[in-house]
């Protein structure tokens, strides 16, 4: 017996960049492909929903913006670790995405002129962040699935989440997919792939990840034999609320708004007297646990410091029109209304710059496979991503690779025919591991303690005694991995989709602390307080883990460097 089911582009993931892939290869295969959308979730639950602020665009080069101040803001934002050919690429492709976009039907804020409207973001020279109030991810995604709905040739697999790539001999063949209805493993055969499942999501207890964001597309790319590239730098995004973690988008600094310690000051004049709150992520993050770390944060309802972001300056009308998610969030999860009130807010982990290895292009070392949005590294964020650039870079790698997918199965390319053998694994796996007995272990015990672990050991600040006790942590939690669910039923069996999640989260954790041990230096998102220095001569390059069964195996590539060699960053 062959597939259950066959399609010519199989995109896996809903979001921005899965949306995205998928028009374009219907576009470009129109009445010739069929595109299949795979998504754990309803198309609409996909996390880049979530998405506040803005997307980075460079629209008006007569008002004194340029590409090249784009491309030179993001190779500095990213501690020139990004590559630089993918950030011109990216740069130049940007207000394509964005026109685009509002010919389909975005609802992009306008000046009084009538033109587009943009604003600050963090480390960006010029206001080039495009936005819709502060619901910009709502509004992008619900531009692209409704035009996706206008393409017959896209089919929609909602709650079908991929559990394992299917390699031959180099080159994609298929996957196979838990349809979370029925409990059934498909084999689903393709002829060509686009990753397209975000980044590792809730490896951190507070974060700003929705729950169903988890490293699956990492996990299986690096089990099918793809490196995981830069995976040590982990992005903290400065303004969570307190006690949620639902973030506070960085519009509102870009609005006007002001951080303040427990005794009312401003300190970013300490850390980026040039830029203040609209530095970069990395540096305000840092500011922030410094600032708490010496006393000057607000003791929480439970125990946890945090400090205050205040909006009062910006008035009421501002944030009742640019930020009436933010207010809303507020008066509902923590009972204040930032009119009126300051908010509390503490670093949480948000994104992740490495990713699944890509070219330039968004293509793998696997031939048939690709990846975009936060699962690719290709890799234009290097060490610290700057605000409003991750929206931007789903559209931009979302339409290169939809398009790729589709001309390489319009180029009639061989590839394998799926069968049983190809399934036998994950099927023994799920079916008699995991279904055919009781756990040993509470697999949310593992999850928690696994969470845990990362926020202690791999946070904001590192060094090698606690990584090393970090990464023997994650071991062990390997070993004593239950092999078993509570819920033995096939139908929506969300103890068995969780319990497959965490043995994902559980591998991703320990290519981050491997990395992040092997790296030697401070870069960007990455701070050693043993290795308190950037280290040019040693670690200006790319880490690349490859899967092995002792654990990854670090090699390094160094980045493209086209026109900025690495200078001191300040802001």
């Amino acid at each position: 017996m062959g597939a259950d089911i066959d399609v010519d582009v199989a995109i896996l993931g809903s979001g921005l960049a899965g949306l995205r892939a998928a028009i374009e290869a219907a576009r470009t295969g129109r009445d010739k492909l069929v595109v299949g959308v795979f998504t754990k979730t309803q198309v609409m639950r996909s996390h880049s929903v979530s998405a506040e602020g803005g997307t980075a665009a460079v629209l008006y080069t007569d008002e004194g913006d340029s590409f090249q101040s784009h491309i030179y803001d993001t190779v500095k934002g990213s501690d020139f670790l990004a590559d630089q050919d993918a950030v011109e690429l990216f740069v130049k492709k940007a207000p394509e995405e964005i026109l685009q976009l509002e010919r389909w039907g975005m609802p992009w804020a306008r000046r009084p002129d009538g033109k587009i409207a943009q604003r600050f973001f963090g480390g960006q020279s010029y206001p080039r962040a495009c936005f819709a109030e502060d619901k910009v991810g709502f509004f992008e995604m619900s531009t692209l699935y409704d035009t996706s709905l206008k393409y017959d040739n896209i089919v929609f697999y909602p709650e079908w989440a991929a559990v394992d790539l299917f390699v031959e001999n180099g080159k994609f063949k298929g996957f196979a997919a838990l349809e979370l209805k029925t409990g059934k493993i498909h084999k689903v055969s393709a002829k060509a792939c686009v990753l397209a499942t975000g980044g590792a999501g809730r490896l951190y207890s507070f974060a700003t990840f929705g729950y169903s964001s988890t490293p699956d597309g990492y996990y299986m790319a690096y089990k099918a034999g793809v490196p995981l590239k830069d995976m040590e730098f982990v992005q903290f995004h400065p303004t969570a609320l307190v006690p949620s973690g639902i973030l506070i988008t960085e519009a509102a600094r870009g609005e006007g708004g002001i951080l303040v310690n427990a005794k009312g000051e401003r300190f970013m004049k300490k850390y980026a007297p040039e830029k203040m709150e609209l530095g970069p992520r990395d540096i305000i993050s840092r500011a922030m646990y410094n600032e708490m770390a010496e006393g000057n944060g607000v003791e929480g309802p439970d125990g946890v410091k945090h400090l205050y972001l205040d909006l009062r300056g910006l008035g009421e009308e501002k944030i009742k029109t640019r930020l009436a998610g933010i207010r809303e969030y507020c008066m509902h999860l923590a009972g204040i209304d930032p009119i009126d009130e300051p908010i509390p807010v503490r670093p949480a982990a948000h994104y992740y710059m490495g990713g699944v290895d890509t070219n330039i292009y968004g293509a793998t070392q696997v031939a048939g496979l690709w990846a975009a949005g936060e699962v690719g590294c290709v890799s234009i964020n290097g060490a610290n991503r700057l605000g409003s650039n991750s929206t931007t870079e789903c559209l931009v790698w979302g339409a290169i690779t939809g398009k790729a997918a589709a001309e390489y199965v319009l180029a009639g390319h061989n590839h394998s025919s799926v069968n049983n053998s190809d399934s036998i694994a994950i099927e023994k796996h799920v079916y008699d591991e995991l279904l055919g007995k009781a756990p040993r272990e509470n697999p949310y015990d593992i999850r928690d303690q696994l969470q845990a672990n990362m926020e202690r050991t791999c946070h904001i600040y590192r060094e090698e005694k606690t990584m090393l006790e970090g990464l023997q942590t994650i071991r062990n939690l390997k070993q004593k991995m239950f092999r078993g669910v509570v819920d033995s039923s096939r139908y929506y069996n969300t103890n068995l989709m969780n319990v497959l999640e965490i043995e994902m989260m559980i591998e991703t954790a320990e290519v981050i602390l491997v990395s992040a041990l092997n790296r030697r230096e401070s870069r960007g998102a990455h701070a050693r307080l043993d290795y308190p220095k950037r280290d040019d001569v040693n670690f200006l390059k790319h880490t690349l883990a490859y899967y092995t069964e002792d654990g990854p195996r670090i090699e390094y590539v160094s980045p493209v460097i086209t026109e900025y060699v690495p200078t001191e960053r300040r802001y």
